[in-house]
């Protein structure tokens, strides 16, 4: 890689290391790490989430299923806050590399 784009890519790493919305995913991430046993619950949560949604099997019956199994689960504050904060972060990652590949026209 040429040093400019190398250059770039530092600065956008390091504004993304102070991006509030980075910040308040890894402080969510953080308190999380202070409960072993919660922190496995919500990975095993995440785990079952996203083999679903690879599954490719939009079964709406199923997501509803998925949803009540877990409502309390989710209702505790610190998997919500933690959940909606990776969310985020997710989201702003996402956005971030979608814009670089429209600009950069690769297919």
């Amino acid at each position: 890689m040429n040093e400019k784009v190398e250059n770039s890519l530092d600065n956008l790493i390091d504004t993304i290391l102070h991006d509030e919305i980075y910040l308040e995913y890894k402080k969510q991430l953080d308190l999380l790490r202070q409960d072993p046993e919660l922190k496995r619950q919500v990975d095993d949560f995440r785990k079952r989430n996203y083999d679903m949604q690879l599954s490719g099997d939009f079964d709406f019956a199923k997501l509803e299923s998925f949803r009540e199994q877990n409502r309390e689960f989710r209702a505790n504050p610190l998997v919500d806050a933690f959940l909606a904060a990776e969310l985020d972060f997710c989201r702003m990652m996402q956005n971030i590399n979608f814009r670089i590949i429209d600009a950069v026209d690769f297919e």
